[in-house]
């Protein structure tokens, strides 16, 4: 059965011990089904991501999907790349996702050329880039190391280029945080997730994903080099910005 059919039902039995979330094998052949129950306008964001990068796309560069996954964010920007010589490099650091995202764009026609890497995108460098997109990725990445990750995307940003930027928000205000969380349990368990799902795997993200509130993602993307920083989408505690250079 592929990937695309698969119902997520990693946290239906109880496990004992609770190991960490992890990218691996299991996750990668259920994740079209996890992402969709779990982040709430997930098919609407990556639709005007693609539309966004397509209007940003400059001719002769390179457009970045960081923590690619799947390759959803990819076929995104590619079915909306018009301008000549523009070139797409798929990212990321479980090899499991790689081999699916790699089987996924390579059943695409589209004529932008992509590369999909199996790299620790800590490690790359950026060149050449009009677009960088960073899908639910820089939560997973230790707090200390985010501003110097996102000093190296600015850094290879062509001028104008940008930056699409989508995370898990937290909420400074108590009265605030209490609502969106409240809310995103009711769509988790709206799209079939048991108590005992949400409980388990809530415990297995706790110490992987690291959410911060969108003042101090703004903040540090300011402090990074990013002249403009512009929130443009949010389903209750899930956001997206564009960062501009």
């Amino acid at each position: 059965m592929s990937s695309e059919r698969r119902k997520d039902t990693l946290y239906a039995i109880p496990q004992e011990p609770l190991a960490d979330f992890a990218f691996d094998e299991r996750v990668a052949a259920v994740f079209p089904d996890m992402i969709r129950r779990s982040v709430p306008g997930y098919g609407t964001l990556c639709g005007q991501l693609g539309l966004i990068a397509g209007e940003h796309a400059q001719a002769n560069s390179q457009l970045y999907d960081l923590g690619c996954s799947l390759g959803a964010a990819t076929l995104a920007m590619r079915r909306r790349v018009s301008q000549p010589g523009c070139r797409i490099i798929a990212i990321d650091s479980s090899a499991a996702m790689v081999e699916r995202c790699r089987e996924t764009i390579e059943a695409d026609n589209a004529p932008t050329p992509v590369e999909v890497v199996c790299a620790d995108i800590r490690d790359t460098t950026i060149e050449r880039a009009s677009v960088v997109v960073m899908n639910f990725t820089l939560q997973f990445i230790e707090p200390a190391q985010r501003l110097s990750l996102l000093r190296g995307i600015h850094h290879g940003l062509l001028p104008g280029g940008v930056l699409l930027l989508a995370e898990k928000l937290c909420f400074t205000d108590s009265t605030e945080q209490a609502l969106l969380e409240r809310l995103h349990l009711a769509f988790k368990r709206a799209n079939g997730y048991s108590e005992l799902e949400i409980s388990q795997k809530r415990s297995a993200l706790e110490r992987v994903l690291i959410p911060d509130t969108l003042e101090q993602h703004r903040t540090r993307l300011q402090e990074a080099g990013f002249a403009q920083v512009h929130p443009w989408f949010q389903s209750f505690n899930f956001a997206a910005l564009i960062a501009c250079k």
